[in-house]
Formats: C-alpha cells, structure tokens, sequence
C-alpha cells in the first residue's frame, strides 16, 4: 500500500497483515530500528509491492487474511529471492512446518516482543549479506563459470587460474601436476575452452587404464590387418583430436617404448597409424597430466627426461585442498547445489558445526572425496540441513576428537559429558532461531515436546 523510499544503505521490510492497527505497530517499532517499512493488506496487495519495489527481500507476513491468505502468497512468491517470516495468532507446529515447506524462513507467534522481531529481521539481513558476497565471490573467482568449474578465491587457486587464462590462448605444450581429485582435467577442459581451438574436439585418454598392449594402436590408430582383430583401420585418439586438444592424463603410467613414439609425435607434428606405411599430418594442442612426480622417475630412468622437457613447457600445479581450506565454503556450496540438483532434492544449508569438520578434515582424495563426502551427507540428512552426524565418520571424528581434547583427562564420565554436550546444542539452537522453539527443535532433531522437557530440565527458560 505504501512505504518510505528505501536507499541501497537502508533496510526495506514489507508488512503484509489486513490489521491496520497492527501493521502501524510495527511501522512505528520497526522505524525506530532503522528500517525502512512497506506495507500490504493482504497476499494480492503484497504481490504488488514487491512488483513495484524489487529492492524489498524481507517480508513480515500474516498466516490469516481476506483474499490471499499467507500460504497462498507463499506459494505465489516460491520463485522469488525473498525472506518471509510468517506471523501467526492461532500459530500450531503444523501450520507452522507447513509454512517452513513452502520456503518461509521462519515462523513467529503474536503477540510478540519488539526485540525478537529486530532480531529476526537483523538474522534475515545478516543471511542475505552472505548470500549476495557468495554470488559476488562465484562471479569474481577468475571466471569461475569460464574455467568449467575450478573454484577457489585463495592465492594458491587464484595462481592456477591466472596461469591457465594466460596460456590457454596459446599452442604451447602443458604439464598439469597434482593429487588425484585436485581437478587436473577441469583445468585441461578450461585450456581447451579458452583456446582458439575451443570449437574443435577436446580428446582425453587415461594412460594408465588401457593395457600397454592396447594403447599404441589407441593413440596413434591402427591399419586394416596390423595385428591379429585388426579387420579395419582405426583412426587413433591423435588423429581424433586433429584441430583440438587431447589430454594424455595418467602420462607417468605410459610405458616407456611408448614415451619415445610419443616424443617423436610431438617433435614431428605427424603421426603413423600401426602397422601403416604413412605419416599423416596433426594439429593437436597436447596437455598432459599427472599425480606422480616425473622429476624423480626421469631421475631413476623410469620417464624419458627429454619428453619430460617436452611436456613441460608451462607447468600448472593444481594445490591440494588442504592447502587452500579458505576455498571449502565456497566449493560446499557449489558442489551440494550439483549434487543435489543430481539427487533431484532442493539444496540443503550446511550446519556451521559441519562446515567447521569439513573445513578442518585433511581430504587426501581432494575435490573429489568432498563432493562424494557431500551426496553421501544429502542422501543421510534431513534435506534441509547438513549436520556433522550426516558427514562421513572419517569428516565428524576430527570434531569428536577435537572436542576430546578440551576435555579434563581425569574426567570420563559420559552422562555427565553427555548433558554438558546436549546443554550447549539447545542453547545454541535457540540462540540461532531466536527462542522459537519449533525450529529450534526442527535443528535437533528432536520432538517440540521433546525440546520443552529438555529446556525445563537444563534451567534454559531463565536465560
């Protein structure tokens, strides 16, 4: 209906209750903490002030109302990047679950104090900062959607990003290093995009999975009656990958008979089938990739030094995560949006206890372990929110560990450990819905009844 001009620096609300008097109530309150108030009679009346005012993203709605009642204007703005809290006389842990699934962020009951509802609203604003500064972060990360996936605001990955935008204009020979799950073949998938080649075929071959027997007629292709099964000429993954970019990953695991074919194909531009008589003409960028250290096998004699030199023309070493942990939010966060949009499930949020054990776990298999460590937590959880307990043991334990060894060495008694633990989860889930006990419980997975026992038992009420 109506509502002050809100400038980028202020904080649009819009209040959607058909009580005149109760909506210049929280105007008045509500101004007095500095936000800036829109107002709506009803879900109809809401719809249009959104429409008209899109910087508004919170929104105080009424469960019961003439035309559009709560629901229905919940079900309406599904699509939209709004916080609604739903407000509610006759509120009930139904309607309010109800409420929950249809993406309101938080349920209230009248009457209410002025500081719970600032707090609320203070929470909400708090949560769309982050939001906003992860988009920020995703769009800024080099190019993250450019570099097919590869993501990392830390110096360690902000290195591997600037060296690929800078050489992948170019022809030039790569040798990509690193730990098995570092993302050594989206980086040679992002050299390939980048490239002026990015329209012609992008060719990978795993060196160390194809019998050695096998991989030369792979690679270099084959003529009619070469070998005994040859009953037709094979066109090889070079020959594939003419005008394009073929990745040798595995390299350390190519057979030495075969580096020295290999090294001739690089140095000659030209490749001849097994068993051919010819050599044919290649346009192929090569990128090679590798968990091993080649250093040392040229050293022992088991890699060809010179196609070492060869290969190695621009060296990119991928870090491993736990060297750039600064990076875990963000690829969380990227990482159980694809895994669950694959599980067909709406995104979960992560617990600040889980993200804690995520971002302090080693991850020796990388990139890789996180994302299987994230679908496997999805397919465990609740669907709204990962916990610790939904994370692989392997992730959790660290947590129990270190919360082990805070504890006095002379002091083993579990019940007493037990309640201190369970003590602390309830205070911090109230703190975080602020004493709406229904979410709180919600977080606990616990009953509601359940939580009001606990609360009464551990003396929570007088805090």
């Amino acid at each position: 209906m109506h509502g002050s001009s809100a400038s980028k620096t202020t904080k649009p609300v819009l209040v959607v209750d058909d009580e005149e008097n109760l909506r210049h109530v929280l105007r008045l309150m509500l101004e007095q903490f500095g936000f800036v108030v829109f107002e709506a009679c009803d879900g109809e009346d809401a719809i249009s002030v959104l429409d008209e005012h899109p910087e508004v993203r919170m929104v105080l709605c009424d469960l019961r109302m003439p035309r559009m009642d709560g629901m229905a204007f919940l079900e309406t703005v599904g699509g939209r990047d709004l916080s609604i809290i739903m407000m509610s006389a006759y509120g009930t842990t139904e309607s309010s679950e109800i409420a929950l699934g249809l993406g309101a962020v938080d349920t209230i009951s009248k009457p209410f104090r002025p500081a719970e509802i600032r707090l609320r609203l203070e929470r909400l604003m708090e949560h769309a900062v982050l939001a906003d500064e992860n988009r920020r972060l995703r769009t800024a990360v080099g190019g993250t959607s450019e570099l097919e996936g590869f993501v990392g605001q830390s110096p360690a990955a902000q290195g591997v990003v600037d060296l690929i935008l800078k050489v992948a204009p170019y022809p030039t020979t790569v040798l990509i290093t690193g730990e098995s799950g570092t993302g050594k073949e989206v980086l040679a998938r992002a050299l390939h995009a980048r490239s002026a080649r990015k329209q012609g075929p992008f060719v990978a071959v795993n060196c160390g999975a194809i019998p050695e027997s096998l991989l030369e007629s792979e690679l270099f292709g084959h003529e009619r009656g070469a070998f005994t099964g040859a009953v037709r000429a094979h066109q090889g993954l070079f020959e594939q990958a003419h005008k394009g970019t073929l990745l040798l990953d595995e390299i350390g695991e190519m057979p030495l008979g075969l580096q020295t074919r290999l090294l001739r194909v690089l140095e000659a531009g030209t490749v001849r089938r097994v068993g051919g008589q010819k050599d044919r003409k290649i346009d192929v960028r090569v990128v090679a990739a590798t968990a091993r250290d080649l250093v040392s096998m040229a050293e022992e004699g088991r890699f060809r030094e010179d196609l070492l030199y060869r290969l190695r023309v621009v060296h990119i070493e991928v870090p491993p995560l736990r060297a750039r942990a600064e990076d875990i939010p963000l690829l969380v966060e990227r990482l159980t949006t694809r895994a669950a949009a694959r599980l067909n499930r709406p995104p979960p949020r992560v617990d600040e206890a889980a993200m804690r054990a995520l971002m302090n776990h080693g991850w020796p298999g990388n990139v890789r372990e996180l994302e299987n460590a994230l679908e496997r937590s999805i397919l465990m959880g609740d669907g709204e929110v990962i916990l610790p307990a939904d994370l692989p043991e392997l992730v959790w334990s660290d947590v129990v560990d270190t919360a082990l060894a805070g504890l006095p060495s002379d002091d083993l008694s579990i019940k007493r450990h037990t309640a201190n633990l369970e003590r602390m989860l309830i205070h911090r889930a109230l703190e975080r819905t602020a004493g709406n006990r229904t979410r709180a419980a919600k977080l606990l997975d616990i009953s509601y009844k359940a939580l009001v026992y606990k609360i009464r038992g551990y003396g929570l009420d007088d805090e």
